[in-house]
């Protein structure tokens, strides 16, 4: 199967109260939506989410296009990580890579399809991403 991935997070304050959601679309023009919230939260948490949760979502091997509009995920997955991992998750900064535990799990879920990342402009013209800034943000409410 093939798929795209809309993915984006939110936060009410950063930390804050915060959402992420996620459109998964099927070449068969098929849309899920998933979406969640967490009390007490960073936004890049919630932007780390929503692509480890929607890639959950999808059981078999796939070929995946996720957009975000977050230069941390697409950089951090894409290029930061090979070297956390050599350096023992240290950055570039002598410091503990923030975050490790979700950077683990979507470093786990990607390697179970073939992945390819794109960044989009936010609050653009693009319809998926609009859509899912704004179930992130209604998440942040709840």
């Amino acid at each position: 199967m093939k798929y795209k991935i809309y993915t984006d997070g939110a936060c009410s304050g950063n930390p804050g109260k915060g959402g992420w959601a996620a459109i998964i679309l099927d070449y068969n023009s098929k849309q899920i939506e998933v979406s969640g919230s967490e009390k007490n939260t960073t936004n890049n948490r919630m932007e780390l989410m929503a692509p480890i949760s929607a890639l959950k979502k999808i059981k078999k091997k796939s070929e995946v296009i996720i957009y975000t509009d977050s230069q941390y995920v697409k950089n951090g997955i894409t290029d930061w990580i090979k070297k956390w991992k050599l350096n023992g998750w240290i950055n570039s900064n002598k410091k503990a890579v923030k975050n490790k535990d979700l950077w683990i799990k979507l470093d786990e879920v990607c390697t179970k399809h073939n992945v390819t990342w794109k960044w989009v402009k936010a609050h653009a013209n693009n319809k998926f991403n609009n859509l899912v800034d704004e179930l992130a943000v209604s998440q942040t409410k709840k």
